[in-house]
Protein backbone atom coordinates (compact mmCIF):
# COMPACT_ATOMS: atom_id res chain seq x y z
CA UNK A 1 0.00 0.00 0.00
CA UNK A 2 1.38 3.62 -1.06
CA UNK A 3 2.04 6.17 1.76
CA UNK A 4 0.59 9.13 1.82
CA UNK A 5 1.56 12.72 3.17
CA UNK A 6 -0.96 14.64 5.59
CA UNK A 7 -0.63 17.91 6.71
CA UNK A 8 -1.33 18.45 10.20
CA UNK A 9 -2.14 21.91 11.26
CA UNK A 10 -0.46 22.06 14.79
CA UNK A 11 -0.09 25.60 17.18
CA UNK A 12 2.70 25.05 19.73
CA UNK A 13 1.61 27.37 23.04
CA UNK A 14 4.13 28.40 25.02
CA UNK A 15 2.54 30.28 28.30
CA UNK A 16 4.55 32.57 30.97
CA UNK A 17 5.03 35.63 32.49
CA UNK A 18 6.84 38.73 31.74
CA UNK A 19 7.89 41.72 34.35
CA UNK A 20 9.21 44.47 33.55
CA UNK A 21 9.66 48.02 35.00
CA UNK A 22 7.60 50.13 33.22
CA UNK A 23 5.95 53.65 33.64
CA UNK A 24 2.24 52.22 33.06
CA UNK A 25 0.45 49.26 31.44
CA UNK A 26 0.58 50.38 28.54
CA UNK A 27 4.70 51.11 28.67
CA UNK A 28 5.13 47.51 29.99
CA UNK A 29 2.42 46.41 26.98
CA UNK A 30 5.13 47.88 24.67
CA UNK A 31 7.88 47.36 26.04
CA UNK A 32 6.67 43.29 25.77
CA UNK A 33 5.63 43.78 22.12
CA UNK A 34 8.77 45.58 21.39
CA UNK A 35 11.85 43.82 22.93
CA UNK A 36 10.26 40.59 24.35
CA UNK A 37 10.23 36.86 22.33
CA UNK A 38 11.07 33.29 21.40
CA UNK A 39 12.02 31.55 18.63
CA UNK A 40 12.25 27.29 17.85
CA UNK A 41 15.48 26.23 18.75
CA UNK A 42 16.42 29.32 20.70
CA UNK A 43 15.54 30.94 23.77
CA UNK A 44 13.07 33.50 25.62
CA UNK A 45 15.28 36.57 24.66
CA UNK A 46 14.62 40.55 25.70
CA UNK A 47 16.93 43.37 24.62
CA UNK A 48 15.46 45.10 27.93
CA UNK A 49 18.64 45.56 30.16
CA UNK A 50 18.98 43.02 32.88
CA UNK A 51 17.50 44.90 36.02
CA UNK A 52 14.30 45.69 33.96
CA UNK A 53 13.09 42.37 32.57
CA UNK A 54 12.66 38.54 34.27
CA UNK A 55 10.35 35.59 32.83
CA UNK A 56 9.07 32.48 33.52
CA UNK A 57 8.04 30.10 30.87
CA UNK A 58 7.37 26.58 30.56
CA UNK A 59 10.06 24.79 28.44
CA UNK A 60 7.15 22.42 27.43
CA UNK A 61 4.53 23.91 25.28
CA UNK A 62 1.24 22.65 25.27
CA UNK A 63 0.01 21.05 21.68
CA UNK A 64 -2.69 21.24 19.94
CA UNK A 65 -3.92 19.54 16.25
CA UNK A 66 -6.31 21.55 14.54
CA UNK A 67 -6.76 20.43 10.95
CA UNK A 68 -5.78 17.12 8.86
CA UNK A 69 -5.90 17.62 5.23
CA UNK A 70 -4.12 15.24 2.73
CA UNK A 71 -1.54 16.62 0.50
Amino acid sequence: MKKKFYRVRTHYIFEGVFDVVAESKEDARQKVIQNCGMVMGGNVHSTLPDGEVNWAFDIHPDKKIDRITKV
